[in-house]
């Protein structure tokens, strides 16, 4: 299937599936439909499997979108916490289109999850209640990561998937890669027919140095490979090394926990000019989890710059992960949201496109490795391979069944858009957007122009309705810290309404106003040093406002 026939097709209303592979263009037909929405006035919700992926579109995680964070399940109760949360009810009433990207990384059950709540929330028994849903992704890409007794699936084992009555848009064009010999590399491998002629390409890459001055990415298939890289690359730089120690508070048992499953190392060791990637997502900081740069120097607190590949400079602070239970803090860790990538796993790299990566795929470990971390170059010269086994040549059989179903589902849609004709095909894309496209009031309507609330007013009456600190970010599309200012403002001038729900957990509450109270000071550094940095500046500013 061609772009253009899928855009048409997704123009329609339908729930479609839009997939093919690497490079063909998918990501620039979800931007086309949402600036086709957009531009008609149609409420579209832009989201992603993972934050790196949806900074792709400049949209959200799909879990923080749907209200479920890093939940598998939600009782009743928890589903009827979300339904009475303003912003979350009023955004899924509000949208007419959700976009999920990179829905490959999306476990099957989460899907059902995010269904689940958008029929509660809508009050509308069909699928994701009423919306049109577009799914967007690969099954070659690697499957979600299984935790525990769960297995994790792709998303085509949920139990709404077949509810959906999807339309598959299958694209067929390549963009990426112009590299005939690596497309045809990758398509041996996606159609499980791997000979030695594929391979003669790929063994003329071995060891082989990538020509330029270009970055090259180390790309392996396991974890503790990669530390080694990084700490390797690490011991090169000259100048000071600075040490950063993770630090917990709470229940034991839970702070362990916490440990284990975090991204950021216990032991983080950084110089200037290491590789780093953030592990955690914060949007209005400017940085998600997957994004790279470079340590560019240490501030007067010995807290690292770091210097994004879009030119930004990041001063980073630390974050906690936390466990908490009905408002109250359990455990939680303290650590910069950082870790070295030199080197970064193949799982990593999903969604990237590379100039040059070095590839191991010596030790790969499950059917689709291979593809993934070949298709992450855009053509053979940018790849420098240092080896590979039988298990890198493969994709799943699973995925390999359901693709022919995709392609023949794909098929039939592409011979049912020929036979309508365009007359037909504008009648249909006009009655999904509700006839009229709307158009913004002018000042020379006739109607009275309201006064305009200033700024300060408009954040004032979100805080007033009970709003939370996210939601009011996402109602204002302003960053965190410029709320924040908003609310010490109204401070500031005795316009501050009550904020006793924008309270952080009552045991942090009360150690950072005890310090507070101990540097008999309202500035932020002193009392960061007191608590040794186990608070982020946002989490003291809100503190502040309390003082």
């Amino acid at each position: 299937m061609k772009q253009a026939e899928a855009l048409d097709i997704l123009k329609m209303g339908h729930n479609v599936f839009l997939t093919g592979p690497a490079g063909s263009g998918k990501t620039h037909v979800l931007n086309e439909y949402i600036k086709y929405l957009r531009e008609h006035g149609i409420a579209v919700g832009v989201t992603a499997s993972t934050g790196i992926a949806a900074t792709h579109m400049d949209g959200i995680t799909i879990h923080s979108w749907a209200g479920i964070g890093i939940k598998d399940r939600l009782n009743e109760k928890e589903i009827e916490k979300l339904i009475k949360k303003k912003y979350i009810s009023d955004r899924m009433v509000e949208t007419r289109v959700l976009i999920i990207d990179e829905i490959s990384m999306l476990h099957h059950f989460r899907l059902d999850l995010v269904d689940e709540v958008c029929r509660a929330v809508r009050g509308i028994d069909k699928p994701f209640g009423g919306l049109q849903v577009i799914l967007s992704g690969d099954f070659f890409q690697l499957p979600p990561i299984s935790r525990g007794d769960e297995l994790a699936y792709f998303v085509h084992r949920s139990k709404v998937w077949n509810e959906m009555d999807l339309k598959i848009c299958y694209l067929g064009e390549q963009h990426r890669q112009e590299d005939q010999e690596l497309l045809k590399v990758l398509y041996d491998i996606r159609t499980n027919n791997v000979t030695e002629e594929t391979l003669i390409p790929l063994r003329l890459r071995y060891r082989k140095e990538v020509e330029g001055d270009i970055s090259v990415t180390k790309l392996y298939t396991h974890n503790a490979d990669v530390d080694i890289i990084n700490e390797q690359e690490l011991d090169k730089l000259k100048g000071e090394e600075m040490t950063y120690y993770m630090d917990g508070s709470g229940h034991a048992a839970l702070v362990d926990i916490l440990k284990k499953g975090c991204l950021a190392p216990e032991l983080l060791r950084l110089r200037e000019g290491a590789v780093v990637m953030f592990v955690k997502n914060k949007f209005d900081q400017g940085y998600v989890n997957g994004t790279t740069g470079v340590v560019e120097r240490f501030d007067e607190m010995g807290m690292p710059v770091v210097r994004l590949r879009n030119g930004k400079a990041i001063f980073v602070t630390t974050e906690s992960w936390m466990i908490d239970e009905e408002g109250e803090t359990k455990a939680a860790v303290y650590q910069l949201p950082l870790r070295l990538a030199w080197a970064i796993t193949i799982h990593k790299s999903q969604g990237m496109s590379l100039d040059a990566a070095e590839v191991d795929l010596s030790k790969s470990f499950a059917p689709g490795m291979g593809y993934v971390a070949l298709s992450r170059v855009r053509s053979l010269s940018g790849l420098k391979l240092m080896g590979f086994n039988e298990m890198s040549k493969k994709v799943s059989e699973e995925v390999l069944e359901h693709d022919e179903e995709l392609r023949d589902r794909s098929d039939a849609a592409v011979f049912e858009l020929k036979k309508m004709s365009q007359k037909e095909r504008e009648k249909r894309q006009t009655e999904f957007l509700g006839g009229a496209v709307k158009k913004p009031h002018s000042a020379s309507s006739g109607q009275a122009k309201k006064k305009k609330l200033s700024t300060y007013e408009q954040t004032r009456l979100l805080v007033e309705q009970k709003y939370s600190l996210e939601a009011i970010v996402f109602e204002r599309d302003m960053s965190t810290d410029t709320i924040l200012s908003h609310l010490e403002k109204l401070k500031e001038r005795g316009d501050l309404p009550d904020i006793t729900h924008l309270s952080l957990p009552k045991k942090d509450m009360q150690k950072i106003l005890a310090a507070f109270k101990k540097t008999d000071d309202i500035r932020l550094t002193p009392v960061r040093e007191i608590l040794k940095n186990k608070y982020s500046f946002e989490q003291l500013r809100i503190a502040r406002l309390f003082l």
